[in-house]
């Protein structure tokens, strides 16, 4: 199998440009870029049994599915005193050029910030923190994973990932940072839920090899290895009813869950990334 990883928006961006001559049999990237490769129809239905997946969860045609699931969290270098604890200690100017996050628009979980934010502060209200956070912020990036070992050697201080992404830098590269979900003012701490989510390109050239793929992923075999193998969660209901304590559930302890209507968030993708964009003047 021939696998190839790039950010999330720079997947579907390639997915695009090969229409004329498709490498792809199956995609896999975060919402809401899986939606927008549905919405310029860059995915067919696959025909695999999604049937234990819920509903809300998957898209009702059949053109994708989560394969696991996933949620935004931001890394802290242990260097970094005091620990950062809150969106308001991120302000802080320990941090001037020690930040750095993925970009909205082009990263899915660079997209979550902003979203999240969003959620928390309402858009004007997100827009006006993302524009103070700009004096610690490093600059662009089109990948999140890029960030992990920045933060891990003390060129950064702090960064945004995801819990099954960290929770895998540290077990298999031995990474140096620390995972944490910025509080608000009340201590409240909230993360938005970023699965990973897989499709059927539209062209595949080994289309029947790509859904036996989707299905081997979407097995209950396979979904009972997630949570100690990839460190992630399973989108099986059957499986997640049975399933123990593990790393991403401990993780995940104490922090408030949100799951955007994605079809929504797609709608004004377009217009709220133009507007971080003029916010930060980048």
């Amino acid at each position: 199998m021939n696998l190839v990883e790039a950010g999330s928006g720079e997947v579907v961006s390639r997915l695009e440009k090969e229409q004329s001559n498709p490498q792809a049999d199956v995609v896999v990237t975060l919402p809401p870029f899986i939606q927008k490769a549905d919405s310029q129809g860059l995915l067919v239905p696959s025909g695999i049994d999604t049937s234990a997946v819920p509903a809300a969860e998957k898209d009702a045609a059949g053109h994708y599915v989560p394969v696991v699931d996933n949620y935004l969290s931001f890394i802290a270098n242990p260097a970094a005193s005091p620990t950062p604890r809150t969106w308001d200690d991120l302000l802080s100017d320990q941090f001037k050029g020690k930040i750095q996050y993925s970009t909205p628009g082009q990263a899915g979980d660079g997209t979550a910030v902003l979203l999240l934010l969003q959620h928390l502060k309402g858009k004007d209200g997100a827009l006006d923190y993302l524009a103070d956070l700009q004096a610690n912020n490093v600059g662009p990036s089109s990948s999140t994973g890029k960030l992990q070992p920045k933060v891990s050697n003390g060129e950064l201080l702090v960064a945004n990932g995801d819990v099954q992404m960290n929770l895998t830098s540290i077990a298999d590269d031995g990474s140096k940072f620390d995972l944490f979900f910025p509080a608000a003012a009340d201590g409240t701490r909230t993360t938005v839920a970023l699965p990973y989510v897989m499709g059927l390109a539209k062209g595949a050239p080994r289309s029947e090899q790509g859904k036996q793929l989707m299905e081997f992923l979407l097995s209950e075999e396979s979904q009972k290895t997630v949570a100690d193998e990839a460190l992630g969660m399973s989108v099986r209901e059957d499986v997640r009813a049975t399933a123990g304590e593990s790393a991403p559930a401990r993780a995940l302890q104490g922090v408030q869950v949100w799951s955007p209507n994605w079809n929504d968030v797609l709608t004004e993708l377009d217009s709220d990334v133009a507007a971080y964009q003029k916010a930060t003047g980048s």
